[in-house]
C-alpha cells in the first residue's frame, strides 16, 4: 500500500483526496480519460465510462498509460478485474475502420472476424451494410456513413473512420503574420486535427477557439462552412478572420435571419438551420450549396438535435468541432463521438492559466439564508416553483449590489436567467440590460461601449453565454442559471478568462439560497469548474460583509 491520493473501486469510480500533496498531479494525469462526478470539499469522484476511455485512445492514449496512472497514483491495489475491462474497453475502438477500397468504394473492415460477423447480424444495421465481400469486410452505401458510426458505437464497437475526406472546393486562405502567430498549443490543436481527420478541440473560454478555427481553414485552404450559435457570434467570426487571415469582406456570407449570404465563406446560425416551415427544415440546401471542404462547429456542446441529423450526411467533408466542455447536458456526448468526430486535443484550464494566456480566477459561492417568511413560502411551493423562488429570493439583489459596489470601477457583468429579475437589478444598478429581446445592433453597440470601457456594469441574460468576445471583464456575478447546468457555467467563468493587461485575477461570485435546490444545482454545475482545478470557496454573505437585508438602491 502507498500513500497515493487516489482510491480506485471495483464499480470504476476514483475517489481523489483533494487536500493531498499529490492530488493537482493526479487529477491532471486522469483528466483525459476519466469524468468528474461529484466535488464536493474533501473528496472528488470521477467515473470511467466507455465513452471516456474511447475518447482517450482516440487522442493517443493507449491502455498501457491509463492502467500505469492508476497504479501509480492509487492507495490500495487496483482491482485486477477493472485494469482488466479498461484494457478491454480500450482495445474495442478500431477493431473496425471504415475505408475506401478502389474497387468497391466504402467498405467496413474488420481486424478481428468475429466482431464483424457479431454487427451484420445486429438488428440495428440492417438497411446500412451491403453485400459481404469476405470474412473482414462488407460495402457501405457512403450515404449511410454516419449512420452506421451512431450504431457502432452504441453497440460497443466504435469504428475508426478512415475513409478520408472530398477535398471541397479550393480557396487560398492565409493567415496574416502581421505582429501574431498560433500560440503552440493552438498550432498543435490544429495538428491534432489534421492528424485525425476530423474530431473536436477542447480549449478554455478566452483561449482563442477562433483562431485554432482560423488556423484549420488556413490548413485546408478550401472553402468552409461555419456554424455558429447566434448572429452576434457570427459577426465576431467574422471580424476576427479579416483581421487575422487573407480572407476580405467580401468573400465572408452570413446566413442569419437577417441575412442569406452565401460565399466562399458562409458562416450561419444553428437557429436558422433548424428552422421548420410546414415540417421542413427549409435551408438545408445549404449544406449542399457549395462543395465544401470544412465544416466548422462552434460550442459544439450546444448542437441542437436536428444538427446531428444533418451531419450524419455529411461526413464526406472534414468536421471540426470547437468548445470549452464535451459535457452536454441532453447526454447526447456520444453522438458528437460518432459524427463530428473525437477528441483530438484537449488543454486543461490550468494549463493555459499557468502559461499566461488565460487569467487566473477566483471562485466564490455565496450563500444566503432565507428570512422566515420566504423560507416557509419555499417549504409550501409546489415542486416546480421552488428553484425560482430560491433562484429570485429577494436578499440576492442586495447581494448582488453589494458585490458590485466592492468591486466599483471593475468591468462588472451580472448574469442570471429570469427577466424580471434582471430588471429590477439592472434599475437599481443603473446599468444597462440585454436580453434574447435586445435588437443585434444594440447588443453589439453595448458590447462595444463595455469593452472601451465607457461603461463598466452590463447586466445580461443567458445570452451571453455563448460566444461573446468581452476580453475587458474581470468580474461576474451570477445570480441565476439553467438549473444545474454544467456547460453554462463553464461558459460563465469563460467571459471572465480573458489575460487582463495588468495580470490582475478574476473573480467569479455565485449567490446562492442555502438549503434550497439553489445549492444543490450550485454544487451540480461547479463539477465541470473542479475538474479543470478551479476550487469554489463557500462563504456565508455576511461573512464578505454582506448585508441580505441591507436597503441598497432603489425599490
Amino acid at each position: 500500500m502507498t500513500n497515493g491520493p487516489l482510491i480506485v473501486q471495483s464499480d470504476k469510480t476514483l475517489l481523489l483526496e483533494v487536500d493531498h500533496d499529490q492530488a493537482e498531479a493526479c487529477r491532471r494525469a486522469i483528466a483525459p480519460f476519466a469524468e468528474l462526478e461529484r466535488a464536493p470539499e474533501h473528496v472528488h469522484t470521477y467515473r470511467l465510462t466507455p465513452l471516456g476511455l474511447w475518447n482517450a485512445r482516440a487522442a493517443g492514449h493507449d491502455a498501457e498509460q491509463v492502467v500505469d496512472v492508476l497504479l501509480e497514483y492509487s492507495r490500495y491495489p487496483v482491482p485486477h478485474a477493472l485494469l482488466v475491462d479498461v484494457a478491454d474497453t480500450m482495445s474495442r475502438y478500431g477493431r473496425l475502420q471504415l475505408v475506401q477500397d478502389p474497387v468497391h468504394g466504402l467498405v467496413l473492415h474488420a481486424l478481428d472476424p468475429a466482431v464483424l460477423a457479431e454487427v451484420i447480424r445486429s438488428k440495428r444495421t440492417a438497411g446500412l451494410l451491403g453485400a459481404r465481400l469476405d470474412a473482414t469486410d462488407v460495402i457501405v452505401h457512403p450515404s449511410e456513413r454516419g449512420h452506421l458510426k451512431q450504431v457502432l458505437l452504441k453497440l460497443g464497437w466504435p469504428a475508426e473512420d478512415l475513409a478520408g475526406y472530398v477535398n471541397g472546393e479550393a480557396h487560398q486562405i492565409d493567415l496574416l503574420e502581421d505582429g501574431w502567430a498560433l500560440r503552440p498549443y493552438q498550432q498543435q490543436a490544429v495538428d491534432g486535427f489534421f492528424h485525425g481527420g476530423s474530431g473536436v478541440v477542447v480549449l478554455p473560454c478566452g483561449a482563442g477557439k477562433t483562431l485554432v478555427g482560423a488556423g484549420a481553414m488556413a490548413r485546408s485552404s478550401t472553402t468552409t462552412l461555419i456554424l455558429v450559435t447566434n448572429t452576434v457570434s457570427a459577426r465576431q467570426w467574422r471580424d476576427e478572420l479579416v483581421k487575422r487571415t487573407s480572407l476580405t469582406e467580401d468573400e465572408i456570407g452570413e446566413y442569419s435571419g437577417a441575412r442569406k449570404e452565401i460565399r466562399p465563406v458562409t458562416i450561419a446560425t444553428y437557429q436558422v438551420l433548424t428552422t421548420k416551415r410546414k415540417g421542413v427544415y427549409t435551408h438545408l440546401e445549404l449544406l449542399d450549396a457549395r462543395d465544401w471542404g470544412l465544416v466548422v462547429y462552434d460550442e459544439v456542446h450546444l448542437l441542437p438535435a436536428p444538427i446531428f441529423r444533418m451531419t450524419a450526411d455529411l461526413q464526406a467533408r472534414r468536421r471540426l468541432g470547437l468548445t470549452a466542455t464535451l459535457v452536454r447536458e441532453d447526454g447526447r456526448e456520444d453522438e458528437v463521438f460518432s459524427l463530428i468526430g473525437p477528441k483530438r486535443f484537449d488543454a486543461p484550464w490550468k494549463d493555459i492559466e499557468a502559461q499566461g494566456y488565460i487569467a487566473p480566477a477566483d471562485c466564490v459561492e455565496v450563500r444566503l439564508t432565507l428570512p422566515d417568511a420566504d423560507r416557509m413560502a419555499y417549504a409550501t411551493a409546489e415542486p416546480e416553483e421552488k428553484y425560482r423562488l430560491a433562484a429570485t429570493a429577494r436578499g440576492k439583489n442586495r447581494v448582488v449590489e453589494q458585490l458590485v459596489a466592492k468591486h466599483e470601477g471593475d468591468p462588472t457583468l451580472v448574469i442570471g436567467q429570469y427577466l424580471d429579475q434582471l430588471h429590477t437589478l439592472a434599475e437599481h444598478l443603473n446599468a444597462d440590460l440585454i436580453t434574447g429581446e435586445t435588437t443585434v445592433h444594440e447588443r453589439q453597440r453595448l458590447f462595444d461601449a463595455f469593452r472601451s470601457g465607457e461603461i463598466t456594469k452590463l447586466v445580461v441574460s443567458k445570452v451571453a453565454n455563448f460566444s461573446i468576445d468581452l476580453p475587458e471583464a474581470s468580474v461576474a456575478i451570477q445570480v441565476s442559471g439553467s438549473f444545474g447546468s454544467r456547460q453554462e457555467e463553464a461558459q460563465r467563468l469563460g467571459r471572465i478568462m480573458r489575460p487582463k493587461g495588468d495580470g490582475r485575477t478574476a473573480h467569479f461570485y455565485t449567490v446562492v439560497a442555502r438549503d434550497t435546490v439553489d445549492q444543490d444545482f450550485a454544487a451540480h454545475r461547479q463539477r465541470f469548474l473542479a475538474e479543470q482545478g478551479y476550487a469554489y470557496s463557500i462563504v456565508d454573505a455576511e461573512d464578505l460583509g454582506l448585508d441580505p437585508a441591507a436597503e441598497v438602491g432603489r425599490d
